[in-house]
């Protein structure tokens, strides 16, 4: 449902049955641009990036067993814009040259591999908090000094924009840019499901029953580098689906590290496309970012986990 009102809605407004008309091929001329060309690829993409985020969430707080984690809360999509604004800022690649996901992917797996190695095995909480926030301040800078050293102000605010995330003009190029790296890392993340549901027992009851730890961290690096750089590479910047997306699954499927993966990347997708479509309906001169409107609603709902493991800590000790 969310997709069809994703082709229909924008300035010129469709029926759901204009829609589906166009969708395959019949309909006006016009008609058939607008949802094959111009918001087919947008909708694609919004449930791509979404599902990713979504499932890349679920599996960083499964591997740290810990609700808080995110990518973003990590500094991974900030790492991913960095290494996307270098190649674009230095001129090393434009915006449809598979560089561009590369050298995100680069950025966002040594973010998360350094954050890992920092904060160690057994890091609590407010070491994670620390040191994402000290990488995502550190990715920040780089990508405020790439623009700084932008070739020409046009490129300038072309990367400020950019970093802002969205998915206004993305063109099936740039599904094809990014789909191939964010279905290689969902693959990865799919697959080490189960190992995810063994260390949710503990490390060392994990490590008895066969779970290679340390190549089930590599494997979820990897498996978030992939996706996250990709979607980033297309979007820019784009928070806090990968932190909503588990807690709303949980009531659903319960605390299974296995089970949430896949209902968080639905939800994830559907979050997305929703907040697409809201950006597209709220009045405005041009559209507004997408990864602002996921921000707005992101942070109060952050604030609020936080607030909420606060209080049941409080009561548990009382």
């Amino acid at each position: 449902m969310l997709a069809v009102l994703s082709l229909g809605a924008g300035p010129v407004a469709l029926s759901p049955d204009t829609v589906t008309a166009a969708l395959f091929g019949a309909g006006t001329e016009p008609q058939r641009i607008i949802v094959q060309e111009i918001r087919l690829p947008r909708a694609v993409l919004a449930l791509a990036i979404g599902a990713i985020l979504g499932l890349s969430g679920a599996a960083l707080q499964g591997l740290l067993r810990n609700p808080l984690a995110s990518p973003a809360l990590f500094g991974a999509p900030q790492a991913a814009a960095f290494g996307a604004v270098v190649v674009i800022a230095t001129g090393l690649a434009d915006a449809l040259s598979f560089a561009l996901p590369v050298a995100a992917i680069a950025a966002a797996f040594a973010s998360v591999f350094v954050l890992l190695a920092v904060a160690g095995r057994n890091a609590n909480l407010l070491i994670l908090i620390l040191a994402g926030l000290a990488l995502s301040a550190l990715a920040g800078a780089g990508t405020a000094l790439a623009v700084n050293l932008a070739p020409n102000p046009y490129a300038a605010l072309e990367i400020t924009f950019w970093l802002l995330g969205s998915l206004e003009d993305r063109s099936f190029q740039h599904v094809a840019l990014a789909l191939p790296f964010i279905l290689a890392g969902a693959a990865i993340l799919l697959a080490n499901r189960n190992a995810l549901r063994t260390l949710s027992l503990g490390e060392e009851a994990a490590q008895s029953l066969g779970v290679d730890v340390g190549r089930l961290r590599l494997a979820v690096i990897a498996g978030v580098a992939l996706g996250v750089g990709g979607a980033v590479a297309v979007s820019g910047t784009i928070g806090f689906i990968g932190l909503v997306s588990p807690h709303l699954a949980r009531p659903l499927v319960g605390h299974d590290p296995a089970r949430l993966l896949l209902p968080s990347a639905a939800i994830g997708a559907a979050l997305l496309l929703a907040a697409d479509i809201a950006v597209r309906l709220i009045p405005a001169t041009t559209d507004i970012k997408v990864g602002v409107l996921t921000a707005i609603i992101g942070v109060p709902f952050f604030l609020y986990l936080i607030v909420r493991d606060r209080r049941a800590l409080t009561g548990g000790l009382s």
